[in-house]
């Protein structure tokens, strides 16, 4: 199809014009929405446009109606048929002036379940109703009437498009993806935890909830008990009866107790007696005969009826209290509740039901929470039988707030996409009272999501619409839609390292010529949007308790935005200052998620560092912490042997020769010593390593013999040693291991990677590139230093930082 001119994008025309002996309807706006026709929206793989939905009908007061709707194809207003498609041309956030111009004496008034559209439409003096109508950020079908004295003479049922996003690609998928995992999140939530001794109702469940749901799941229960049609649940019973002997073909053993128990069965038989009771032969004249049957009476299939039962008589009741209302009778509703009634009828007949017995009581077998069809069944059960309230219209029958929708869908399928890999702790959008199973997922409520990395045993936390008490600002509250809050450990601490995804439905299409097009050349996120993100960033704080100090606890923020084209983005400046800023956004719908969850993963694994590397820090930080990590603050010596080692714990002391420091200005920056175990003087392999560390007080450099608490040679007694007094020695929990190497002399480490080694050649780790490889591969399992020196550590070079092949 040829794209609108470019002119007819703002141009009104008439779309809709309906003539009936009361009344003539127009209804005129803009056919083209420009962000649809930017995005090529809506278009089939051939371009074409996709079809919407129209549907009218007008009552026998109104008389015949002569219909007619825009085409595009040929520009003007043409013959419209019920049951015909129609081009889309109505869409969310565009205004649309609807007139009403009467042909006789009469009121008429306009009916919408929005209060708001209700009161935008008004009389203008006697024969004229007019007004316009905006539908805001609700999309899909909705219905609207013309009324009279409160009978309707013309209802319509039109479909909206949404404008920045492709109705049937991703809407349609959001929507269904919505309802998809909070109906799978319900079901394994009562799986686990509800526990049933009976049949018990909710008190407290409509039949505008119950219906509401059931148009959900129907489909599937139809489809379920299709299924199990092919292949029903059985059971093998035995029939037992008395029958005459001859007609017996195969008689069982228990007929011998029988017999003994009725001696009237038998009769004397000196031809064919079988019996033998003294003298005599006896024959039978009756026998139990045991014959096997298959039976479909079975407690679950007992339970399929009960339900098809009474779902059919709720529907039943629901007919009757509509059908009551004159008034407000809707012939579709009518018609489609007729239509479940026949379908439950005809399910009710098949034959594997027929034969079964009333429900008296019930259990959750396998069968119900395993069999393939009989699971699908129970899930339907849990959902319209026990009272699942739906808090925040994620099922609802008209129209949908979209921008809300987008903000539900993100945070539903963060978790997804988060649960693919790691393991669901606790959750708390599922939550059960006496009235029945709740979604708490609102606007008004927050929520919350623990998962567990099961490679190393941290945990993290998806926030919905909250974040936590500690971290709210002193000026005013800040309230993101989704906090991941990264929990990870580091040297025996746990750090967290909290990010917003925040959802924002906006999208600035990038007209060619406008002022966003120029700096940024394509569609991307609104600029107020990502200043928002940095508002996040720097105002959401954090306050020790005890303490008056506040830190900024958001290590970034990005904005997830409904774009589908995520190569392209990748160019987007946006999307570029993620990895310089930290701050950015990332486009998120069913079919463009790939950004997002490759970025879930590198800041899930990222180690405690590199997350925080991630953030804008001060000016200055980078040579402070250069200086932090880098700097060899620890003195690592080797040590005679165990007594050595007892007697420098039992005095707070380590003293080694002045000639093994290569350059005696180390003496100033040196704050801890640890001493080295070598296997030569330790025969135990657990006493082997670096066991102990201390913090340094004072040094002084003395003559060896004036060191008195160990003996000296006489070779060494004027020989000049370092006297390091130790404030405490403190054993470490994990000894570093040799790893088949030592020390020879001393060696310089920094107390960081001292306090995270686990092998003896990590402490000769001093480049930054070292560093940042050897972390980045410590989170993910144990590393292997390989130095140029076999032997001694300190005598030896990094040579390479790999995965170690032992555990």
């Amino acid at each position: 199809m040829d794209l609108p001119h470019t002119g007819s994008l703002n141009q009104a025309v008439e779309l809709l014009r309906v003539d009936t002996e009361l009344f003539t309807l127009y209804l005129q706006g803009r056919p083209y929405h420009p962000t649809v026709e930017t995005l090529q929206l809506h278009r089939s793989s051939e371009q074409e446009w996709v079809n919407a939905q129209l549907g009218l009908f007008c009552s026998e007061k109104a008389g015949e109606a002569q219909i007619k709707v825009f085409s595009p194809n040929v520009g003007r207003m043409v013959e419209w048929q019920p049951g015909e498609s129609t081009f889309p041309c109505f869409y969310e956030t565009q205004s649309y002036e609807l007139v009403i111009q009467k042909k006789a004496p009469g009121s008429l008034s306009f009916y919408h379940e929005n209060v708001l559209l209700r009161q935008a439409i008004k009389p203008l003096g006697e024969s004229i109703l007019a007004g316009v109508l905006n539908f805001g950020n609700e999309v899909g079908l909705t219905e609207w009437e013309i009324r009279s004295e409160g009978q309707t003479l013309l209802r319509v049922e039109m479909e909206i498009f949404p404008s920045k996003m492709d109705y049937k690609q991703d809407y349609q998928n959001i929507l269904n993806e919505v309802n998809e995992q909070i109906y799978n999140l319900a079901f394994d939530f009562l799986r686990k935890t509800y526990q049933m001794t009976g049949l018990r109702e909710t008190q407290h469940q409509s039949l505008t909830e119950f219906f509401t749901i059931l148009q959900h799941v129907f489909r599937q229960l139809l489809d379920a008990v299709e299924r199990i049609k092919n292949n029903p649940n059985h059971a093998l019973l035995q029939d037992r009866r008395l029958v005459d002997a001859n007609r017996v073909k195969k008689a069982g053993r228990e007929n011998i107790r029988e017999l003994t128990k009725h001696p009237e069965r038998i009769r004397e038989d000196l031809t064919y007696g079988f019996l033998s009771i003294g003298d005599r032969k006896y024959t039978a004249t009756h026998l139990m005969e045991t014959r096997r049957r298959l039976s479909y009476d079975t407690n679950e299939n007992r339970f399929i009826r009960w339900m098809l039962e009474r779902i059919h008589t709720k529907l039943k009741e629901l007919k009757g209290r509509w059908k009551g209302k004159s008034r407000t009778q809707d012939p579709f509703l009518m018609k489609r509740i007729d239509t479940m009634i026949a379908q439950l009828e005809r399910l009710m007949k098949v034959d594997f039901l027929r034969e079964v017995g009333a429900l008296k009581q019930m259990s959750v077998t396998l069968v119900l929470q395993m069999a393939p069809g009989y699971r699908e069944v129970y899930r339907c059960y849990l959902m319209l039988l026990k009272g699942l309230s739906i808090q925040s219209d994620l099922f609802r029958l008209s129209m949908k707030d979209v921008a809300q929708l987008y903000e539900y869908w993100c945070f539903l399928k963060l978790n997804q996409l988060l649960g693919q890999k790691y393991r669901l702790v606790k959750q708390d959008i599922i939550k059960v009272n006496r009235n029945g199973i709740f979604v708490t997922l609102d606007r008004s409520r927050s929520a919350q999501m623990v998962y567990e990395n099961p490679t190393n045993g941290e945990q993290f936390i998806l926030y919905y619409n909250a974040i936590p008490s500690s971290e709210q600002t002193p000026t005013l509250s800040q309230r993101p839609d989704n906090v991941l809050t990264l929990k990870k450990k580091d040297a025996g601490e746990v750090k967290e390292y909290k990010y917003v995804f925040d959802a924002k439905y906006r999208l600035n299409p990038a007209y060619e010529g406008t002022p966003y097009h120029k700096v940024y050349g394509q569609p991307g996120p609104e600029e107020d949007d990502i200043n928002t993100m940095h508002r996040y960033r720097d105002a959401i704080v954090y306050q020790e308790k005890g303490s008056g100090e506040y830190e900024r606890s958001m290590f970034g923020a990005y904005v997830l935005f409904p774009y589908p084209d995520e190569e392209r983005f990748k160019s987007h400046r946006f999307y570029k200052s993620i990895e310089l800023l930290n701050i950015g956004a990332l486009p998120f719908l069913p079919n463009s998620t790939s950004l997002v969850e490759q970025f879930l993963d590198e800041i899930i694994q990222d180690s405690p560092e590199k997350a925080f590397e991630r953030s804008t820090r001060p000016r200055g930080t980078k040579e402070y912490y250069t200086n932090k990590l880098t700097g060899k603050n620890v003195l690592v010596g080797s040590v005679r042997g165990p007594e050595q080692v007892e007697i420098a714990l039992k005095h707070s002391f380590y003293h080694v020769p002045i000639e093994n420091l290569s350059d005696e200005k180390l003496l100033t920056q040196i704050e801890y010593v640890a001493m080295c175990q070598s296997r030569r003087k330790f025969y135990d392999p657990a006493k082997t390593g670096i066991h102990w560390v201390g913090k340094v007080v004072d040094w002084k450099v003395l003559r060896r013999k004036e060191i008195r608490e160990i003996p000296s040679k006489p070779d060494k007694e004027d020989k000049p040693y370092v006297r390091f007094t130790v404030e405490k020695w403190m054993r470490r929990e994990t000894p570093i291991a040799l790893g088949g190497q030592g020390i020879y002399t001393v060696l310089f480490t920094s107390k960081y990677i001292l306090d995270r080694a686990l092998e003896i050649a990590e402490l000769r780790l001093e480049t930054e590139e070292d560093l940042r490889e050897w972390r980045e591969k410590r989170r993910k399992g144990r590393v292997k230093v390989k130095l140029d020196h076999d032997q001694f550590v300190d005598l030896g070079k990094v040579v390479e930082v790999k995965y170690s092949q032992s555990d």
